[in-house]
């Protein structure tokens, strides 16, 4: 075993780069999670009616949700172990997430469409971040699909 110069044990440390997929994924992951707490919908505001809003949380935002963090989860769980091929660290993983994140977004769409709420970034930017993040996920995950794999 190997000991570096301030005494940590250097064996089974995973030493490889982040690489840009992962940090595509990773600053997506990280914007879908900032738009849970911004507005998703809002209705109402006309003179007589109060305004009504709501954020990720409520409805199908919760997938979205869901989906950032198995991302950064995935990103995070190769570093976590000895420096060996671990089983989710596959790209169809971090297709899956992605697809995932899309069908939550989409049925979010759905529902806030169907109620009226759905509006442009001025009345429902936490739907139009966590858009923008879900498609920078899926820039992350395409270029971790295409990356080489290291044996």
């Amino acid at each position: 075993m190997r000991v570096g110069p301030t005494g940590e044990s250097g064996a089974g440390v995973n030493r490889r780069g982040l690489g840009r997929g992962r940090l595509l994924a990773s600053v997506g992951a990280l914007l879908a999670l900032l738009s849970i707490a911004l507005p998703w919908w809002r209705v109402g505001g006309t003179p007589g009616l109060p305004i009504v809003s709501g954020n990720g949380l409520s409805g199908a935002g919760i997938v979205v949700l869901l989906a950032a963090v198995l991302a950064l989860v995935l990103v995070v769980f190769p570093y976590t172990g000895p420096d060996r091929p671990q089983p989710l660290d596959r790209p169809a993983s971090f297709v899956a997430v992605t697809a995932l994140a899309v069908i939550g977004l989409g049925v979010s769409v759905l529902q806030i469409f169907d109620s009226g709420g759905l509006g442009l970034p001025d009345r429902s930017p936490g739907l139009w971040l966590a858009a923008v993040g879900i498609a920078v996920m899926g820039w992350g995950a395409a270029e971790i699909a295409s990356e080489r794999r290291q044996p």
